[in-house]
């Protein structure tokens, strides 16, 4: 199985999830592997939950076998059908074996992340996704499939918004816009002068306060990431009405712009710079952590006992637990 580059590993096989094989842990679908088909996953912990990603880099995932040397893949050039926003976490593939393609769900955050309806007419399109199998020759390296199909992700993003589609639903790239900008904040406590707000996400998403996107399910969100001086642009945006929303890693809170924008079909439009001042009661005493939005530097090393070691020494460091 593969979703990164750092995240490729032999998975356990449907019959060790039995209790034959395993020990369920805290949850129904954490086991301890005692008796794998493969030996040398014994002792390991296998959990649908650890091979999830954020949105903004569940683009292509899937399964890979040695005899023969194929691939199935999913990929998902646009994030802007899924729930949450670009920082949601969800589902990418697990032991069944399973490829999921995730749209919506309530994984991590709840119910009150799903769309909630009042007697209204709503329409919405999920996807399109796409569905890649490739092979190579007997011998190959399995790796040399994953290579191949982030490829084939890369050239499915180029192509989105595809044309193929007859669905008036679907807007073609001439039926929709572009906005650009840059984004600078200033810190209220020190020098106070402007900058740059590099490595920012901002997106364009139904936000009624700052941050309230991550709960917005029933829209179109778009999100792109600014480059080191602030510069963002979001191309491909559906026709409507949106709010500017941002977040600076290193920062604490939301930026949303005062006023709405509106864009339309083929316009690019260029917005006068947005400048974030994020809260504060006073200086910086000291501080655990960063403002990153991940858990890096909190989480504790696991018990040796429930290990999974696609994690060992890697930079998402999970910890599980018995029941």
């Amino acid at each position: 199985m593969a979703l990164a580059d750092n995240k490729l590993r032999l998975m356990p096989s449907p019959e060790d999830m039995t209790d034959a094989r395993s020990e369920q842990l805290a949850y129904k679908e954490a086991r301890l592997l005692t008796n794998p088909i493969e030996p040398s996953l014994k002792g390991e912990v296998d959990d649908k939950y650890l091979y999830s990603c954020d949105n903004i880099q569940n683009q292509v995932h899937g399964w890979m076998c040695e005899d023969p040397v194929v691939g199935f893949w999913m990929i998902t050039p646009s994030n802007e059908f899924r729930n949450g926003g670009p920082t949601k976490q969800d589902l990418t593939c697990h032991t069944g074996p399973a490829c999921l393609g995730m749209f919506h769900s309530a994984h991590y955050a709840g119910i009150e992340l799903c769309a909630q309806f009042r007697s209204e007419d709503w329409r919405k399109v999920f996807g399109p996704v796409y569905i890649y199998l490739n092979k190579k020759a007997a011998g190959t390296k399995v790796r040399a499939l994953w290579e191949d199909a982030k490829k084939r992700m890369q050239d499915e993003w180029r192509a989105w918004p595809y044309t193929w589609s007859s669905s008036s639903d679907y807007p073609k790239a001439e039926d929709r816009g572009q906005i650009s900008g840059r984004i600078l904040f200033r810190d209220r406590v020190g020098d106070a002068l402007r900058q740059s707000g590099k490595n920012a996400l901002v997106g364009l998403a139904k936000s009624s306060e700052p941050g309230s996107w991550q709960k917005e399910s029933k829209g179109y969100q778009f999100w792109t990431k600014a480059d080191e001086r602030g510069n963002y642009t979001i191309k491909n945006v559906r026709v409507g009405v949106y709010d500017v929303v941002a977040w600076i890693p290193g920062l604490l809170g939301d930026f949303r712009r005062e006023s709405r924008i509106r864009v339309g079909r083929g316009e690019k439009l260029l917005l006068s710079d947005m400048v974030y001042e994020p809260p504060r009661a006073g200086p910086t005493v000291w501080a655990i952590g960063v403002a990153d939005r991940t858990a890096t530097g909190y989480i504790p090393d696991p018990d040796p006992k429930y290990v999974n070691k696609l994690f060992l020494n890697h930079p998402e460091k999970l910890v599980f637990f018995s029941s």
